[in-house]
């Protein structure tokens, strides 16, 4: 938790730092739906391998795919990366996911739950 929060501070600061230009920006919104796909093939290739063997519900791809929470560790590789061109775009496309992730997707998956669950009777 601690060392959550530290790293938080440290990519906020770090952001002040940084000249944002708008093209970071539209980057930063691109990475959004480009991870969101990445988790699905991610998730979505061994259940669809395993589910031969074991049973899956319908729709845990999807809830697996918006719960798959990015935090510490993407803001510590981010912020590790060394200094050159591409360390401030990926800063702030790094945080840009982050937070949605946090901001969207986490106050969100109880409500994708339900309604997988609604769906499901």
């Amino acid at each position: 938790e601690v060392l959550n929060a530290v790293l938080f501070l440290l990519i906020g600061i770090e952001l002040l730092i940084i000249q944002i230009s708008q093209s970071y920006i539209w980057a930063s919104i691109l990475m959004i739906p480009t991870v969101l796909l990445a988790r699905f093939i991610s998730v979505g290739l061994p259940v669809a391998i395993l589910k031969y063997k074991n049973s899956y519900s319908p729709h845990a791809v999807k809830i697996l795919t918006w719960g798959g929470l990015r935090g510490g560790i993407s803001v510590a590789l981010a912020l590790s990366l060394p200094l050159g061109s591409f360390r401030d775009p990926l800063l702030t496309a790094t945080y840009a996911v982050v937070i949605f992730s946090i901001l969207v997707q986490g106050l969100t998956i109880g409500k994708v739950a339900a309604m997988a669950n609604t769906e499901k009777k």
